[in-house]
């Protein structure tokens, strides 16, 4: 065995640059939060070679003061804690003391800066962590950092960078989350002495959401909801993107807890949740979401680079994200989102603020609004289940015996509802409609199939489900942590009408399950659901299940393509959709509506030039 001895300081520092220096992004992001946490109004960021060469940081913040310099790049010194109490209330970006340490171990390093109410600006450098003296030299309030050759004494980790563009496209992509964080700080950024992106002070909300649109898209504005909710001391605000404004990739979500940009397991898992019922499969939702909670009620020294955060009361947090986010997207209606931006309507983007309820839809004054939806639907989906339920069946009335030709009400545009009257039937699939700003396309078999999904889950929650008992008692061999998490929420397991006991260590007896649930593998649902209640404290499978069920019956006892409608069959859905929670997207999350709007209509077919 070699000989116990103590590391020297720059070997130290530079094991240190493994942890929190992964590439030139890395560095951005240390410097950029230090200008943060200085209280600097407008950030510059100057780029070379994709930040092989070099990285210049310049800030209007507080700045340091001369004697302070030398300690600025030591290792593990810091103003921003002092104590352990600090540590627990950590308000500020960084904390640990050890960035530039590592930077300037790994680098030329350069750091100029004047205090406010000093008279001159100073200089010191780092070489390879050797610190040279500091000097006079000219910069205004505020503080530069240079950091140029990064990995040129590490050239193991130096062979690691990608290409210029993509070293690039990292630091532009850290810059833009960044900025997202700090509306109210002006943010630059040059690549090889070219401006790239300048985004502009936000002083009110409109200008945050502009700033929100140059990062995730111009169209982003007006197809996302607007969330400001605040209980149980945590408030979440920001910005949630409409089912059908969703992508292939996860690659617009920001999620950032007090101002700091993490990616958390907790969070990913409710926002799923809250997107289950109206997100087509392998589509990821984009939202920029703010969620404010006491500091001592969050664990932000988790991880060397500050990714990942640990929260006290996780089930907490969980629930409180998944009931915000999903009653938020459960108060979007057909007819309500995807207007023109020039007309005079409040769109969800702009006059949503988190009501309890939706509101009341008007009565129109006509009397097809007063018709009822009867569509002589298949009914034998229906009466399975009430008679899960223990009730008795409603059956369909006849459909209604109007004139195919009924004319449409003559009323104005401000008078007229959201999706607008019917005017023909396309293919016996679509339902072509005439509102205030143009044309409405419904695919009524997806229409219908929402509206039919979402009374079958409200007659479930109004009844007392029914559990089915195995005829024999199904053991299941489960891990410690998951029989732990039987026991504890026996209760609310039975809730569900699943009963297990915990029958050793490692194990569970089910003796009754879900009567809606009858027929499914017993042993996976058990480990799905126990696996959850493990991790997050709480569980929806069962409910996630019973949808699926439910999904399947509506689906089956919905109008098919193929069936003709009349005229005030179709105004009967369209005023159904717009008063039918989620009616946007079907239950597989496929868009059950469209607006053509007179100016597009107009662009087809070149009017006006």
């Amino acid at each position: 065995m070699p000989v116990i001895r103590a590391l020297p300081p720059e070997l130290i520092n530079q094991i240190a640059a493994g942890e929190v220096i992964e590439r030139p992004s890395s560095v951005v992001k240390e410097l950029v939060e230090n200008s943060l946490d200085a209280g600097a109004t407008r950030i510059e960021v100057d780029i070379e070679q994709g930040g092989a060469r070099l990285i210049r940081v310049r800030d209007d913040g507080c700045g340091i003061a001369p004697d302070e310099l030398q300690l600025a790049v030591a290792s593990h010194a810091t103003s921003k804690i002092g104590s352990f109490d600090d540590l627990e209330h950590v308000a500020s970006m960084g904390f640990r003391g050890e960035a530039l340490a590592s930077v300037s171990s790994v680098a030329r390093f350069a750091l100029t800066s004047r205090a406010q109410g000093q008279d001159a600006a100073f200089r010191i450098e780092v070489d390879g962590g050797r610190v040279q003296a500091a000097r006079p030299a000219q910069h205004p309030q505020g503080s530069s950092v240079e950091v140029r050759d990064l990995f040129y004494n590490v050239p193991a980790r130096r062979k690691f960078l990608r290409a210029e563009r993509t070293e690039f496209a990292h630091i532009d992509d850290l810059l833009k989350s960044l900025a997202l964080a700090r509306t109210s700080v002006e943010f630059r950024l040059s690549h090889n002495g070219k401006p790239v992106r300048i985004l502009k002070a936000a002083r009110d909300e409109s200008a945050a959401l502009q700033r929100v649109a140059e990062v995730l898209g111009e169209d982003f504005p007006t197809q996302s909801l607007r969330i400001d909710h605040a209980a149980a001391g945590l408030h979440l605000s920001g910005w949630v993107g409409l089912p059908t404004a969703s992508r292939s990739q996860a690659d617009s979500q920001y999620f950032y807890v007090n101002g700091r940009l993490v990616r958390d397991r907790v969070v990913a898992h409710a926002v799923r949740q809250a997107y289950a019922d109206v997100l087509f499969h392998g589509r990821h939702p984009a939202f920029v979401l703010y969620l404010e909670l006491d500091p001592a009620g969050v664990d932000v020294n988790v991880h060397p680079a500050k990714h990942e955060v640990r929260f006290r009361e996780q089930r907490l947090v969980h629930d409180f994200l998944f009931r915000t986010l999903h009653e938020a997207l459960a108060q979007t209606r057909a007819g309500q989102v995807g207007l023109p931006a020039q007309e005079p309507v409040p769109t969800a983007a702009s006059a949503y603020r988190m009501a309890p309820s939706a509101p009341a839809m008007p009565a129109w004054p006509n009397a097809l609004s007063q018709s009822r939806l009867s569509l002589g639907v298949r009914e034998e989906p229906l009466a399975d289940y009430a008679a899960l339920l223990g009730e008795p069946a409603v059956v369909p009335q006849a459909p209604l015996a109007f004139a195919a030709n009924t004319p449409m009400p003559e009323t104005t545009d401000d008078e007229a509802p959201p999706l607008g009257f019917a005017i023909a039937q396309l293919k016996s699939i679509y339902i072509l409609a005439e509102n205030a700003h143009g044309l409405v396309l419904v695919d009524m078999h997806a229409a219908h199939e929402r509206i039919t999904y979402e009374k079958l889950k409200a007659g479930r929650a109004c009844s007392n489900l029914r559990s089915q008992l195995l005829l024999v008692p199904m053991n299941v061999p489960v891990s410690a942590r998951e029989a732990a998490a039987a026991e504890e929420h026996a209760d609310a397991l039975a809730e569900w009408g699943l009963e297990l006991s915990r029958s050793g260590p490692s194990g569970v007896v089910v003796r009754r399950i879900p009567a809606l649930l009858e027929g499914a593998d017993v042993a996976q649902l058990c480990r799905d659901v126990l696996a959850e209640l493990a991790q997050h404290g709480s569980s929806r499978r069962l409910q996630e299940l019973e949808n699926e069920l439910l999904s399947t019956m509506a689906c089956h006892g919905s109008v098919r393509a193929g069936r003709r409608l009349t005229v005030p069959e179709m105004n009967a859905l369209l005023r159904e959709m717009e008063a039918t929670e989620r009616s946007g997207q079907c239950n597989h999350g496929r868009p059950t509506w469209t607006q053509l709007s007179l100016a597009e209509l107009d662009r087809l077919f070149l009017r006006g030039r």
